[in-house]
């Protein structure tokens, strides 16, 4: 039991070291690659918005308040933009709260049954917003210098 107790003690001390910097890096690429590829479904070139994604916004989506025209350039401007500002983590914890905020709105109104994939991505923006962007950042960078 002891060499077990051990083992499992080195494997911490180990899992430990890994610098936050990095754990930052993979949750800001993994979140942006799925709002990214989300938004390349929406858009035929380069910033013109699809008929078919009005068409989702106004016949599928039942995003509240705003009309679907509006809500489908939206979230589809935040989806290319916020994914760009998380890769080089620029403004990282403001854009990773709009997208918390996307993700409720995707969860309560869109997609209820897609919880299992919208509590990973919020877990993953939530651990941004708590804790920032890391040392690997155009954030940590700005802040570096402000001091």
């Amino acid at each position: 039991m002891s060499a077990l107790i051990d083992w499992l003690e080195a494997g911490r001390r180990l899992a430990e070291r890994i610098p936050y910097s990095i754990v930052a890096l993979v949750a800001r690429l993994a979140v942006a690659n799925v709002f990214w590829r989300s938004a390349q479904t929406k858009i035929n070139g380069v910033f013109e918005v699809k008929d078919s994604t009005f068409y989702l916004f106004s016949e599928k989506y039942h995003v509240p308040i705003l009309p679907p025209d509006v809500a489908a350039y939206i979230a589809t401007y935040q989806e290319l933009v916020g994914s760009v500002l998380l890769v080089v983590g620029l403004a990282t914890r403001l854009t990773a709260l709009a997208f918390i905020g996307m993700v409720a709105v995707i969860q309560i109104f869109v997609y209820p049954s897609g919880w299992p994939d919208h509590i990973l991505w919020f877990a993953l923006l939530f651990l941004l917003v708590a804790r920032g962007p890391g040392a690997i950042s155009l954030d940590h960078l700005i802040w570096r210098r402000t001091k």
